[in-house]
């Protein structure tokens, strides 16, 4: 069992592959709502530049993640969560203590005893696998929860820089081709840390002291993934003669 039940939800899954700013005549471009937000979010404010022609890239997820407010909020519930952490793992702690009760001793233990042990590990393994289940489903309800708000406060900034610079469409390469629809783009292109900066400058939440650990944030350039703990299956018995029995003649 991993040491960590929360690793952060791939954003691109709550806001979509793309965030088109294209505009038709001068009508400006409202960013879709997120499937998990219970009302639609408001109208993305009018584009000063409706006729820009640049075409730029932003990191949604890596920019949610980077945000100060991100970084704590994510750092808040990673510790809020330890608990649930330990509860699991002391059950796995359990089940595997079992099984190896059950691998040392089976063949000592009588068919009752040996088959009682093997429905109490069966019992405690669908236990744990039910409680996995609702501990990460919880996990990423808070996790879209905190993200979502962000994104809601990042995509008005967003609108309003591609069109003060110029740009027609932004792409979010959160999902890397061929996953996502960018096959390549240079880093002049792309806008996630002046996002970033305007998000922290308008949020008021000061940086991350440092030294501060941040392990329920996502750093700058690597993956996120689901990760939760993956209980092993309950050793199947190995079916064993009864000592000093003798085959029939």
């Amino acid at each position: 069992m991993t040491s960590k039940l929360l690793r952060f939800l791939p954003v691109t899954a709550l806001v979509g592959p793309i965030l088109a700013l294209a505009q038709a005549g001068n009508a400006p471009a409202a960013l879709p709502a997120a499937p998990s937000a219970a009302a639609s979010s408001a109208a993305a404010p009018a584009v000063t530049n409706p006729t820009g022609t640049k075409l730029g890239t932003i990191n949604i997820e890596q920019a949610i993640f980077a945000t100060n407010e991100g970084q704590r909020d994510f750092e808040a519930l990673s510790k809020k969560l330890e608990p649930k952490q330990n509860e699991l793992k002391g059950m796995n702690d359990e089940v595997e203590n079992l099984k190896k009760q059950l691998n040392t001793q089976g063949e000592k233990l009588s068919d009752d005893a040996r088959g009682t042990l093997v429905k109490q590990i069966e019992d405690k393994q669908k236990k744990l696998e039910r409680s996995v289940q609702d501990a990460r489903d919880d996990a990423q309800n808070q996790q879209n929860e905190i993200a979502q708000r962000i994104l809601q406060k990042m995509a008005p900034m967003l609108v309003k820089y591609a069109g003060d610079n110029g740009f027609g469409v932004i792409m979010d390469t959160s999902n890397p081709w061929p996953n996502g629809p960018v096959l390549w783009a240079g880093p002049s292109v792309d806008i996630t840390k002046p996002i970033v900066d305007a998000y922290n400058a308008q949020s008021g939440v000061p940086a991350p002291a440092p030294g501060t650990p941040r392990s329920g944030t996502k750093p700058i350039g690597s993956p996120t993934k689901s990760i939760t703990p993956s209980p092993t299956k309950p050793a199947t018995p190995q079916t064993t003669k009864p000592q000093g029995a003798a085959p029939p003649k």
